[in-house]
């Protein structure tokens, strides 16, 4: 099993010291949350909390997803970034496969690219993309994404995107995993038809049982037998190694792991010491015990 250490929506300046705790402490990974803009007005709902209500995100500092992943990078030498996840089809696709090219090449490959679509209709619109057909829109933004990466001459022509033929230098030396995140089924096959892997972003426990019934299902409509198909879940099971044995028994091969709930209004208040005690304890009782 691999660990991923989750942290979002706290003081920026804490980020670097937290990466490099989690490093030392043996996790595999942390995530890098992404958020672009925060609207005044708004009727959309946040997909991942039983309100929908989404006024926790107000004033959060967020820092641009890969900005923030050159500068863990930086301060790290072995620990992986996963973004949880970048909202792919608001950006141009060109753009972010030169960032993640980049990235992986600066860090000896340790990114693994969590993508997935905004679930806010503003995003869309402060970007100037259209909302309509925005899971068509994705799916072209991760061919051109595996295309462009490998750094060979590239070409694209699709419902919405034309890429003429050509390359950008350097590429990544090593395929950088696409890693789908999302519940409903379109994404779930999704991640088996164009990714490399699934990211989970919570929620209930039969719920997540019954979307890796449903991944399997997948995978095995489509014929994959991938040995190296990530599945990252959040799980109250990964909180124990009898737990963490279950998770491995149905599938998961990466545990998201945090230790408070950041869906609250206002600043965090948790000083960066607790924070770091939390996942040094974590480490020593279930990462340890797992893994040797």
């Amino acid at each position: 099993m691999r660990f991923t250490y989750a942290e979002a929506m706290t003081q920026a300046q804490y980020y670097a010291p937290l990466a490099q705790a989690a490093e030392a402490a043996g996790y595999t990974s942390m995530t890098v949350a992404d958020s672009l803009i925060y609207p005044k007005d708004s009727d959309s709902k946040y997909p991942y909390t039983d309100t929908g209500d989404r006024a926790f995100l107000d004033g959060k500092e967020f820092i641009e997803t890969m900005v923030l992943c050159a500068h863990l990078f930086a301060h790290t030498t072995t620990l992986r970034l996963t973004p949880f996840v970048l909202k792919l089809p608001v950006r141009p696709p060109v753009l972010v496969a030169k960032q993640a090219s980049s990235l992986a090449f600066l860090s000896n490959n340790r990114l693994g690219l969590g993508v997935g679509i905004s679930p806010w209709p503003e995003d869309f619109a402060n970007l100037g993309v259209s909302w309509e057909k925005r899971g068509k829109r994705m799916d072209e933004c991760m061919d051109i994404l595996r295309g462009l990466t490998t750094g060979e001459f590239f070409s694209y022509s699709g419902e919405f995107y034309e890429v003429d033929e050509l390359k950008q230098c350097p590429g990544a030396s090593e395929k950088i995993p696409l890693l789908v995140g999302g519940h409903v089924d379109a994404a779930l096959r999704r991640a088996v038809v164009k990714g490399d892997g699934w990211m989970h972003a919570g929620g209930d426990g039969e719920e997540l049982d019954r979307m890796l019934v449903r991944l399997q299902e997948i995978r095995k409509e489509e014929g994959d037998t991938r040995d190296d198909f990530e599945v990252h879940v959040i799980s109250y099971d990964a909180y124990t190694p009898d737990g963490i044995k279950r998770l491995e028994d149905k599938g998961v091969t990466d545990c998201i792991v945090g230790f408070r709930v950041p869906y609250i209004m206002g600043p965090d208040t948790e000083p960066l010491e607790k924070k770091i005690e939390h996942l040094e304890r974590y480490a020593e009782d279930v990462i340890h015990k797992v893994n040797g």
